[in-house]
């Protein structure tokens, strides 16, 4: 007991002189408190917290995936299918946009330089601010100081469903565009029929998946679906899925869910569905989403772990990483989605997480100047030197010059980055096969490993869309590289029985971009591929990408196609084809959506005010400059 540790003080607490009152009590008050304030102000407090406030007025913290091949094999399939899974004319390049004095990324610096202890006390003072936000916005969630959707709007150089909602000219391709309009009908009919409100669809038994990588949360292929409906002008389609997010969407869930897939699926779909309706039910859902993400981050190095408990914050990394490492795909695809939640919620901490990432790694010493897949979010050293543009690394490097992009060409970092890792790659990983197929090969301690992922072949876009800001005498040799890319992929395709293309494809061993492994022989509809047709299209316009494209509808149309949905397929190279009875929610976020980009117009999401996040989500833009002038003429005119 405190009373017999002071001297002069019987248990009961009689006999004491009125001196002796007066210290104990001055020692008593300040003992509680201690007490107190440690229970409130500290950093990890939250759950403490919780215990003694009621849920009024609680608030959410506002500050500011698989297996060992292949993080999105991992989480972007469930454990329980039985396969191992995981993601104008010729010389048209980007229009560049003026140059804009460039971002100061500084305070950001300076913010995180204060370390742990500073980044702590930016938390707790968040948690004020948000509370006080809360309570003095509208239902509209705006104050003077917050995102204006119609400065937003006046920014873009171009409506983003384009001069008539992208309709093309050319009769074919319309037709060829009307086709991939009814597939999405079509799978969201049955998905609607059979399993609505779960995650995904399973075509063959007629019902729902749930799966365990989001934490609880519902309705994957919803929310991953809304800006497919609303740009094919599917509006029914689109209201019902509006009206199931705002009626039965519930962000309180209390599971293991994969903080790569919960953001670029969630947080994507309802930022890109924001930005295209202006809904702010979509944006207010986003920025609590968002929130209960912070507590991944909560490491010594600012590293955030792979799995995150959405209702209580603890966070872990995935039991098969190596020495309890984070995977490079996974902490690095948050910037796109983070620098915007910051933007949405005039809250610093989203970028200010995403900057220390990206700091880290501007530290750490790169072999041969790759990034290698694992990361300790403890030490903050790479674990292995794995190194791979498939599963595990890809959307990385994606989101390097995604970033620069959407930064209206400011991120001066970003830039470096990408064209410093890009350097690397070709020096390292890109090969040519003796039949003179281009390919991105994987690196193992410095031992190649030639084979390529489907997920890989995302590259091929990603090339293109940075080719018009490398070096001037590279711009061309970029483009030629992304070309080459992507027309490995498209033999991945027409090298197989059906059309479509392995998980993974080798050169080895006299095989030249075909699968050589019967567990490598599946496809679970993936978009890479036409991800890459898209963007090629876009930067060249030869017509042979729409041609691929079309091919891979046919494909889908003949051998994924069943009676209720879409299904992945076992084995590509036979037409008498074994079903996974599983329609990915990302079939309707990319797949399709990428191919009814391909046969519309360029001013359907113009890559002049747009970038697509890793899950096809199309984000807007950020041209700080434009903002500003925007919110200073509001300004004068309300004077």
């Amino acid at each position: 007991m405190v009373f017999r540790k002071l001297p002069g003080v019987s248990a009961s607490g009689m006999g004491l002189r009125l001196s002796q009152k007066f210290v104990f009590l001055l020692f008593l008050s300040g003992l509680v408190t201690l007490c107190f304030g440690a229970l409130f102000f500290l950093p990890d407090s939250v759950r403490l917290k919780r215990i003694f406030l009621s849920k009024t007025e609680i608030q959410p913290v506002t500050v500011g995936s698989g297996s060992e091949n292949d993080v999105r094999e991992h989480v972007k399939r469930p454990k329980d299918q039985g396969m191992t899974s995981a993601k104008g004319d010729a010389g048209t390049r980007l229009k560049s946009q003026s140059r804009k004095p460039p971002v100061s990324y500084e305070a950001t610096e300076e913010r995180l330089a204060g370390g742990k202890a500073q980044e702590d006390l930016n938390f707790s003072r968040s948690k004020t601010e948000s509370a006080s936000e809360k309570a003095t916005s509208s239902d509209h969630g705006a104050h003077s100081d917050t995102f204006s959707y119609k400065k937003f709007e006046r920014c873009l150089l171009k409506p983003p469903l384009g001069r008539n909602n992208g309709k093309p000219d050319d009769p074919q391709t319309n037709e060829r565009r009307e086709k991939v309009k009814e597939m999405m009908k079509f799978a969201w009919d049955n998905y609607k029929l059979y399993a609505w409100g779960k995650n995904e669809l399973r075509p063959l038994t007629r019902n729902g998946h749930i799966g365990n990588m989001f934490g609880g949360l519902r309705g994957a292929s919803i929310v991953d679906s809304l800006d497919t409906l609303y740009i094919m002008g599917l509006m029914d389609e689109y209201n019902d899925a509006k009206e199931w997010v705002k009626t039965s969407l519930d962000l309180n869930s209390n599971g293991e869910a994969s903080l790569f897939e919960v953001n670029i699926r969630y947080v994507g779909g309802l930022l890109s569905a924001y930005y295209l309706t202006g809904e702010e039910l979509f944006k207010n859902k986003a920025v609590e989403l968002g929130e209960k993400l912070l507590p991944a981050f909560n490491t010594p190095t600012g590293i955030p772990r792979g799995v995150i408990n959405l209702g209580s914050g603890t966070s872990w990394s995935w039991g098969w990483a190596s020495a309890g490492s984070s995977i490079l795909a996974e902490f690095g695809t948050l910037h796109l989605e983070f620098v915007h939640l910051t933007e949405l919620s005039s809250n610093p901490i989203y970028t200010e997480k995403v900057m220390n990432i990206r700091k880290l790694l501007n530290k750490i010493e790169k072999p041969h100047g790759l990034y290698p897949n694992f990361l300790s979010p403890v030490s903050g050293n790479w674990v292995q030197h794995h190194v791979s543009i498939g599963g595990l690394g890809d959307s990385f490097y994606e989101y390097l010059i995604k970033s620069y992009l959407m930064s209206d060409k400011m991120d001066d970092d970003a830039k470096k980055m990408y064209y410093s890792a890009l350097e690397a790659i070709e020096a390292n990983l890109v090969q040519k096969s003796p039949g003179g197929l281009t390919y991105m090969a994987e690196w193992r301690g410095g031992i190649l490993d030639h084979k390529m992922g489907h997920l890989a072949c995302f590259s091929g876009g990603m090339i293109g869309i940075g080719a018009d800001d490398g070096a001037p005498e590279k711009r061309q040799h970029y483009l030629d590289l992304a070309a080459e890319i992507t027309n490995t992929c498209h033999e991945s395709y027409t090298r197989s029985a059906t059309k479509l293309g392995p998980e993974a494809f080798r050169f080895d061993s006299g095989a030249e971009a075909t699968a050589t492994r019967l567990s490598d022989r599946y496809y679970i509809l993936r978009p890479e591929v036409i991800e890459s047709y898209m963007y090629m299209w876009r930067l060249t316009h030869d017509p042979k990408y729409r041609e691929w494209g079309w091919e891979a509808v046919q494909a889908l149309e003949q051998h994924c196609r069943v009676e209720s949905g879409f299904s992945g397929i076992r084995d590509v190279y036979t037409t008498s084809v074994s079903h996974d009875n599983m329609q990915q929610s990302f079939f309707l976020s990319e797949t399709l959506k990428y191919l009814y980009l391909l046969f519309s117009d360029d001013d359907l999401l113009s890559l002049e005010d747009w970038v697509f996040n890793t899950e096809a989500h199309p984000l807007p833009i950020i041209r700080r400059s434009c903002l500003q002038d925007e919110a200073t003429q509001e300004k004068t005119v309300s004077k």
